[in-house]
């Protein structure tokens, strides 16, 4: 991947979006902490929809009564990828105001789906690991802001492992090995905690050839947000199997 490629969420799409002619007015500060505000309401959005799904009982709608996937259970779940197609390949045709509306939609189902967390795991241990999430995603971030190193190269790595821990999940789902299980957790905290600072450098150097404020350049700081929220909440969960405490 050359170091002009967008976010890994961005697609094929052009990072900038202008040609190599146009007066480019840039303000990288901005348009990171753009991408930072927006991942932070996003996150903000999903703890509290899960907390109200868990608390209110509204959680048992997503389940039927064998205990399964209920209907609506299986929206909530699938609904989020949805959403993160859509914002993808509707980047050139949809407003930023719509972009925007599809990232709290995504951001709140993501909080439904993911509610069944404050019922396996004590309110203690998710504040912790939380609280260890936010500290290593700091730090990365940092790292991937200011390093001097080109981290482009280890993109295609991280991904590639990345695929090789989904089908180790889904061959674990049939074999139910709590060792592969445990490797899976390190692997995938491993990974995630790479993205983060990969992504990070790849969003600073799109962050220098958009003009923020434009529509584009909204829309890029959007996708970007969703980019480190899905690192950001990956590593959560990885972390969350290996120090979690379950009640």
């Amino acid at each position: 991947m050359s170091n002009q490629d967008p976010p890994r969420i961005f697609g094929g799409n052009d990072a900038s979006g202008f040609s190599s002619s146009a007066p480019i007015v840039s303000d990288e500060r901005a348009f990171m902490n753009g991408v930072f505000g927006w991942m932070a309401g996003g996150l903000a959005i999903t703890a509290a929809m899960a907390w109200y799904f868990a608390s209110s009982g509204a959680i048992t709608m997503l389940y039927n009564e064998m205990g399964g996937m209920s209907m609506l259970g299986w929206v909530v779940t699938l609904a989020p990828l949805g959403f993160i197609l859509a914002m993808n390949f509707g980047l050139q045709r949809m407003s930023a105001s719509s972009l925007a509306l599809l990232f709290v939609a995504f951001s709140a189902t993501m909080g439904a789906s993911l509610s069944s967390v404050f019922l396996v795991y004590s309110l203690g241990s998710l504040t912790q690991v939380f609280g260890i999430t936010a500290g290593t995603f700091l730090v990365m971030s940092i790292i991937g802001y200011t390093t001097s190193t080109d981290l482009s190269r280890f993109g295609s790595i991280l991904m590639m492992a990345l695929v090789g821990i989904l089908i180790a999940m889904l061959v674990n789902w049939f074999l139910g090995s709590s060792a592969l299980d445990f490797g899976i957790s390190v692997l995938g905290v491993l990974i995630f905690t790479g993205l983060i600072a990969y992504d990070t450098q790849k969003l600073k150097r799109i962050a220098a050839g958009v003009e923020y404020g434009s529509e584009h350049g909204r829309k890029l700081a959007l996708l970007g947000a969703t980019s480190l929220y899905l690192d950001f909440i990956n590593l959560f969960l990885f972390l969350l199997r290996l120090l979690g405490r379950r009640d």
